[in-house]
């Protein structure tokens, strides 16, 4: 765990220092189209979700939050268009990305946002957290990683969220800003993804998800089945 003067040294030099975009390392464009009509919460029991009022999106400016440590374990509840998806988010071990990833819920940067990206074969992902639903999109700040596992396998288990990044700058700070997935099955990957959260509820929506597929086939892409956060609490 991070001593609190690392994570204010690195808070510091990386959310004044860095303005650009961050970006998903392993994200890819893909064009979404809005779903019009109110959305009516849940999954049908044959696996189909209800409609989603989520749609593509420029990123609202959210301000980068002021350091304040510890940082409690906070209760995440993305409510979607599939049904409920709880995360319980360890502020013990990954303050800081907590605090902006609670920051920007609170903010409702993440309301009426499409997860844009699942992958089916090797990873087993739902990537979500960027309102333009292109890869590329995130808030104009980027952040350190923290809370990495070990370099073994399947070191991202079923229930694991964290956060999607493009690896370090050049002077050697992380890239994290809003993007991050959902791990709906075993799977191993570099050990360069800020572990912050587990799945306490919601895993059997996004294994339902992935049994659907890629639009248009393939194992990586956009999710045949449409999930839409519509709005985020955060206890």
């Amino acid at each position: 765990m991070l001593s609190s003067k690392k994570i204010v040294a690195a808070v510091v030099v990386s959310l004044i220092a860095s303005l650009a975009l961050s970006s998903a390392s392993y994200a890819k464009d893909n064009k979404t189209t809005m779903a019009s009509g109110k959305a009516k919460m849940g999954m049908s029991a044959k696996g189909v979700c209800a409609a989603t009022t989520a749609y593509a999106h420029k990123e609202p400016q959210i301000q980068p939050p002021a350091v304040k440590l510890p940082v409690k374990n906070r209760t995440i509840t993305f409510e979607t268009n599939c049904g409920q998806i709880v995360i319980e988010a360890d502020g013990a071990n990954a303050p800081l990305t907590v605090l902006v990833m609670t920051t920007l819920a609170k903010g409702g940067y993440f309301n009426r946002t499409l997860c844009h990206r699942l992958t089916t074969s090797g990873l087993y992902v739902l990537q979500c957290g960027d309102p333009t639903a292109t890869g590329s999109g995130g808030p104009r700040f980027t952040y350190d990683n923290e809370n990495l596992p070990d370099q073994i396998t399947n070191n991202y288990p079923a229930g694991t969220v964290a956060m999607a990044n493009s690896g370090l700058t050049s002077s050697g700070h992380g890239t994290n800003g809003s993007q991050f997935f959902l791990v709906y099955a075993d799977t191993t990957l570099g050990a360069n993804y800020t572990r912050w959260g587990k799945i306490v509820k919601g895993l059997d929506i996004l294994k339902a998800v992935a049994a659907q597929g890629v639009l248009g086939g393939g194992t990586d892409g956009t999710p045949k089945q449409s999930v839409g956060i519509e709005k985020v609490s955060v206890k």
